[in-house]
C-alpha cells in the first residue's frame, strides 16, 4: 500500500540517453546562470513544452476559428499560442 501511495504522490522519471557533452555543458551553464540544477531546469522546460499546443491542436483550433489566410498570420498566431522561446 505504501508503494502505491508513493507512486501517486511522486512524478514520473524521464531518462534521456546519448546527450552530447557539449549540449550537457550548455545546460549546466544555463542552469547555473539561473541558480538551478540541470534537473530543475529540464523539469521546467518539460512542463513548458507540455503546456504548449501541439501543431495538430493549433491547426484544429485555427480551423474552428476560421483560421488565418496568410502564412505570416499563421506564424504569428502559432508563436503567440506556443509562448516565448527560451533564451
Amino acid at each position: 500500500m505504501h508503494a502505491n501511495m508513493y507512486r501517486r504522490i511522486m512524478g514520473k522519471t524521464i531518462q534521456i540517453r546519448d546527450v552530447p557533452d557539449e549540449t550537457y555543458q550548455r545546460l549546466v551553464k544555463r542552469a547555473a546562470e539561473t541558480g538551478q540544477s540541470v534537473p530543475d531546469l529540464l523539469r521546467k522546460e518539460v512542463e513548458r513544452l507540455a503546456s504548449r499546443l501541439s501543431t495538430r491542436e493549433w491547426l484544429d483550433r485555427a480551423e474552428r476559428m476560421g483560421g488565418p489566410t496568410r502564412n505570416s498570420d499563421t506564424v504569428a498566431l502559432l508563436n503567440d499560442a506556443r509562448g516565448p522561446w527560451p533564451t
